[in-house]
């Protein structure tokens, strides 16, 4: 009498996140970063075809600046990572952000 009975799967908010981090977030920042690569090549293409333009060639200069914007933040927030992983003596190969596991070494 399965038929009525009914099935529940249960995991762990750990792993529920962890599959968050790995399947939706990750992909979305490396989306992000080519975005912003796309966009100051854009911003460089416009500038080259567009030289006699003037008002063409400024735009795109802001491209290819907002561009870089994006980059430098995103990069930034990589090295302060870096930083704070750096202060802490977090050894890099102790961190495994696809299961969300930090080892930390106990003193």
């Amino acid at each position: 009498m399965e038929f009525f009975s009914t099935k529940v799967a249960y995991a762990s908010i750990d792993t529920f996140l962890g599959k968050v981090e790995t399947q939706i977030v990750n992909p979305i920042i490396v989306l992000l970063f080519a975005l912003a690569l796309m966009y100051f090549l854009y911003g460089v293409f416009e500038f080259i075809m567009n030289s006699a333009n003037d008002e063409k060639k400024t735009t795109g200069k802001e491209h290819m600046l907002w561009g870089v914007i994006g980059l430098t933040i995103m990069l930034g927030v990589w090295f302060i990572l870096g930083v704070v992983l750096d202060t802490f003596n977090i050894p890099r190969n102790q961190i495994d952000p696809e299961h969300g596991k930090v080892n930390l070494p106990v003193k």
